[in-house]
């Protein structure tokens, strides 16, 4: 394993497992959070932690960075751009990752404030780890949060292809299922099966202003709104920042629910409706998919797109970058 020096900006539930994660695979670590609880709280889980998976936390971004291989920015969406800013500023010319939930507002926030005035200064590999929990913050941080996880990292027009190696070799340490992909993908993927589904989530959370649905809320009720606890500027980040994808998935959901409303106006609203439900009965009891057997396949671009459009994923990547293990679902 060739150890890497990552600084982690923000260290909130994903910044933090992260920033756990590689420091229990042996890299070092560097973390910074704006909140001054935050840093303390990580200072304690540091001087708790075995000593060969520690980690320092840095009194700022320059700090944090100056001595990094790999920056990852673990920040709402709405702070990347000074985040950006702060790490052109150091003189920060290394690795760039995050873990934002929206790619295409984030590509286009590097090339203005990383890359502004045609000026290189570090390389971008966008990224998102398809993994979370509706409570945040670093004291619910976990080491093993990414296991077995997708973790999106796209290959845009300008992403170099070393550096996406390199980050994801890095991950699939850490036994993610690496994905790849572009930007623009990413955001309408995404938009259907993450960002939608917090919406529906929270005008589902709505009901239980009744006080007779919530004493009578159960099962259903608990899984359908689990992510309405997550924070509403999670939400809205998501969301908001990724406005025109989840408006054209929300129209797709809004025209099924439309159909099971005319299914309850039918003469026979029982048999209408399972008619309406049996290929959603379908589509949930197939997924997820089984894994297909490890296959060996060439480094290229085109390659690795396709195995991302196909709905495949690399485990490991040789020791001359040369080949990827590849998996597609069964």
């Amino acid at each position: 394993m060739i150890r890497v020096n990552v600084a982690v900006i923000g260290m909130g539930l994903i910044g933090g497992s992260l920033l756990r994660a590689l420091a229990s695979a042996g890299h070092w670590l560097a973390g910074y959070d704006t909140d001054p609880s935050t840093r303390a709280m990580a200072r304690t889980g540091a001087a708790l932690a075995p000593k060969e998976s520690r980690w320092l936390v840095a009194p700022s971004i320059p700090d944090a960075v100056s001595a990094a291989d790999l920056a990852v920015i673990a920040t709402p969406l709405l702070a990347v751009g000074s985040v950006l800013d702060e790490i052109s500023g150091a003189g920060y010319t290394g690795l760039v990752t995050d873990v934002v939930s929206v790619k295409v507002p984030v590509r286009r926030l590097v090339a203005r404030h990383l890359r502004g005035g045609g000026q290189r200064l570090a390389s971008y590999v966008g990224g998102h780890p398809m993994a979370g929990r509706e409570i945040a913050g670093f004291a619910s941080a976990d080491a093993a949060l990414f296991n077995s996880c997708a973790w999106a990292l796209c290959l845009d027009e300008e992403t170099n292809l070393s550096d996406w190696l390199t980050i994801a070799n890095l991950l699939t340490g850490l036994s993610v299922r690496v994905v790849p992909t572009t930007s623009a993908d990413h955001d309408r993927a995404v938009a259907a099966v993450s960002h939608v589904p917090h919406l529906l989530a929270a005008a589902l959370a709505k009901a239980i202003a009744d006080p007779l649905a919530a004493t009578l809320a159960a099962g259903s009720f608990r899984d359908g709104t689990r992510v309405a606890a997550s924070s509403p500027d999670l939400i809205a980040a998501m969301c908001g920042g990724n406005a025109a994808p989840v408006q054209e998935a929300l129209e797709a959901v809004l025209t099924e629910l439309d159909t099971a409303g005319s299914a309850l106006e039918a003469d026979d609203p029982i048999a209408a409706v399972r008619a309406w439900a049996a290929p959603s009965h379908v589509a949930r009891t197939s997924w997820p998919k089984g894994w297909g057997a490890p296959t060996h396949m060439a480094v290229t671009v085109e390659g690795l797109l396709d195995l991302g459009d196909r709905g495949g994923w690399i485990t490991n990547i040789s020791a001359d970058r040369h080949t990827v293990t590849a998996v597609l679902p069964v």
